[in-house]
């Protein structure tokens, strides 16, 4: 079966590598664009399953090609979620008058862009690169503080080995020191995204536990945990 086509539409070069950088992890073909002339020969021709157009483009657009894509009896199907500047609310109302069916702005945050694709697109995978991760972990909720051992980490979350049961989707604190040579003690907010062993739904060969979705880390912090994800280093 042939891969799903995305196809990213922007005229800064960094952009669209960022973009694909998001969607490594996804069993789809990308297709790039300059602009929104650029974007309609390419949809006409490939009949992408997705779009990511940005709004402020030479020759044509965001606004003007979505407009004649949806204007279109063979084309007025396929989702396209604009890229805004953050802050401008009309640009926002710009785009959902031309007929965009979601939006997101600049800075592109990586969970953002993919939940939004992946409404649109299941096979678009979420995923983060994870790297195995052994910390001692203080976690807390609004009944109490316990510990654990993390397993494997990435820079979106932690999976955290521990027999302490805590429900899906609760808040949590954890607390934990990179094992590298920064040693750097990370702090960050997160979420119970999915739990291991207590529901008798186990993820081999990962042991008892729960993995938590960063919601709330400083972008120092996010740095160091990209820096051990990566094997760079960093000094604390």
């Amino acid at each position: 079966m042939a891969k799903p086509i995305i196809l990213l539409v922007d005229d800064v070069n960094l952009i669209l590598e960022i973009e694909k950088s998001f969607l490594r992890h996804s069993a789809v073909r990308i297709m790039t664009a300059r602009n929104g002339e650029e974007a309609l020969e390419a949809i006409r021709a490939e009949r992408p399953a997705l779009i990511y157009m940005d709004l402020n483009m030479p020759k044509m657009d965001g606004c003007d090609c979505c407009r004649a894509l949806k204007a279109d009896a063979n084309l007025c199907s396929i989702p396209v979620i604009m890229v805004t500047t953050a802050g401008k609310q009309e640009d926002e109302e710009m785009c959902r008058r031309a007929g965009c069916d979601d939006y997101l702005t600049k800075p592109i945050d990586r969970r953002i862009f993919l939940d939004k694709g992946r409404r649109f697109l299941p096979d678009i995978d979420r995923r983060e690169h994870r790297v195995p991760c052994r910390a001692q972990v203080t976690f807390s909720d609004a009944a109490a503080t316990a510990s654990g051992l993390s397993a494997d980490l990435s820079v979106g979350g932690i999976f955290i080995a521990s027999d302490q049961h805590l429900p899906d989707n609760a808040p949590v604190t954890v607390s934990f020191t990179l094992p590298d040579s920064s040693a750097r003690t990370i702090q960050a907010q997160g979420r119970v995204a999915w739990r291991n062993g207590q529901d008798g739904q186990r993820r081999y060969p990962l042991p008892n536990g729960f993995g938590v979705e960063f919601t709330d880390l400083d972008d120092e912090a996010r740095r160091f945990i990209k820096a051990f994800v990566d094997g760079t280093e960093l000094k604390g």
